[in-house]
């Protein structure tokens, strides 16, 4: 298994964590959330990500999320454009699933979005700090010019599944 793949320096208040997976004949257990984690959890669910979707912009104005992703593979993109951070403006992706399993901590006000990268389904796990609630949230188009990313243009840069 290998390492989660971040291909720029880290967003302000990001934070990517190896996470221990067990494997033998029978099959494998994997990690999701430490004793860290967990007390700033208030709500677990996961998102399943079918074919090549690409689901983007969202942000959060409090909730902290937790992802992992124990099935499969996505590109998760994030943007900081919160005005005082030192990483204003930035773009970074990172690439995580089954074979480069991670942790990844998303700040609140931080746009993020992510595409499957798998043959198949993959299955995001979110450990939330807050119970969803919809007015708490801001969605932007996949194609808005909000956001200096374009997903077609990157395709050719990420590793396949």
């Amino acid at each position: 298994m290998g390492a989660i793949e971040v291909n720029q320096p880290m967003i302000d208040g990001v934070c990517v964590t190896p996470l221990k997976q067990f494997t033998d004949e029978r099959g494998m257990v994997m990690h999701i959330l430490s004793d860290m984690q967990l007390s700033a959890v208030r709500e677990v669910y996961a998102s399943l990500v079918k074919g090549t979707t690409i689901k983007a912009w969202r942000r959060h104005h409090k909730m902290v999320q937790h992802y992992a992703v124990p099935i499969g593979k996505i590109k998760l993109v994030l943007f900081d454009n919160r005005p005082n951070s030192s990483t204003h403006n930035r773009v970074q992706e990172i690439v995580t699933g089954i074979d480069c399993y991670g942790l990844i901590q998303i700040p609140p006000m931080i746009w993020y979005g992510f595409e499957n990268l798998f043959d198949g389904n993959s299955l995001i796990v979110n450990g939330a700090s807050l119970p969803h609630d919809p007015n708490e949230v801001d969605r932007l188009d996949k194609n808005t010019q909000e956001i200096p990313y374009r997903w077609d243009d990157h395709l050719k840069d990420i590793p396949q599944a």
